[in-house]
């Protein structure tokens, strides 16, 4: 996407000494790269092959650490186990987030961070579902909008005030909502949105938000 280069990693501040888990990681670049700050991280992903790409990676990088594969919707991990809950679109996409929101909670440790990025709602808005493009006629109800389905899966949304709710509901209090725009000359290889698109509405946007001390 038309993401500002790192800007999840920089919204997370510091992570040294952090535990912090990645839900779907995938290949583990993320976890690399916080492992490379001093946290401690630990990868899921619910495809094997996936962690097959993370456990090389983490070997030309000489780094390791734990990845597991599971359902980000059902981690087999204890409850408060982490400082931080991270996903770079991923489980937050595909995932529930009527189950996925209560497990990230489950997992945080009181004053735990949960920082996500996916898309908006308001790109889902934009989406033609015959074409599978953004486009700039609306084409779908803000409000009764849930997720689209094809053969390959199911992505998730809700809207803003739902999305809030949810938070608040287990425990969540937001503390920033960061509306990614790209620069004038940003470049990228995933063409799903186009940059004019992007800077003229949020096509992606990372949640920010912390568990009660």
């Amino acid at each position: 996407m038309w993401q500002i280069p790192e800007a999840e990693l920089r919204v997370l501040g510091d992570v040294e000494g952090l535990d912090v888990l990645e839900l779907g990681c995938g290949a583990a670049q993320w976890s690399i790269s916080l492992a490379g700050l001093g946290a401690r991280p630990v990868g899921l992903d619910l495809s094997a092959r996936q962690l097959e790409h993370a456990r090389r990676a983490m070997d030309d990088a000489g780094v390791e650490f734990p990845v597991i594969e599971a359902s980000a919707e059902d981690v087999p991990l204890d409850d408060e186990s982490f400082d931080v809950v991270f996903c770079d679109h991923g489980a937050f996409n595909f995932a529930d987030p009527m189950r996925l929101v209560p497990e990230c909670a489950r997992l945080l440790r009181p004053g735990g961070l949960l920082a996500f990025s996916m898309v908006t709602p308001i790109l889902d808005i934009f989406w033609e579902n015959e074409s599978e493009t953004v486009g700039d006629t609306a084409r779908n109800n803000y409000f009764e909008h849930r997720g689209f389905e094809d053969d390959e899966g199911v992505d998730f949304q809700l809207p803003y005030g739902e999305w809030i709710r949810l938070f608040r509901a287990n425990g969540l209090l937001v503390e920033d909502l960061i509306e990614l725009r790209p620069p004038a000359d940003a470049e990228s290889s995933y063409d799903l949105v186009k940059r004019e698109w992007a800077r003229r509405l949020p096509a992606e946007h990372i949640w920010k938000a912390r568990r009660a001390a």
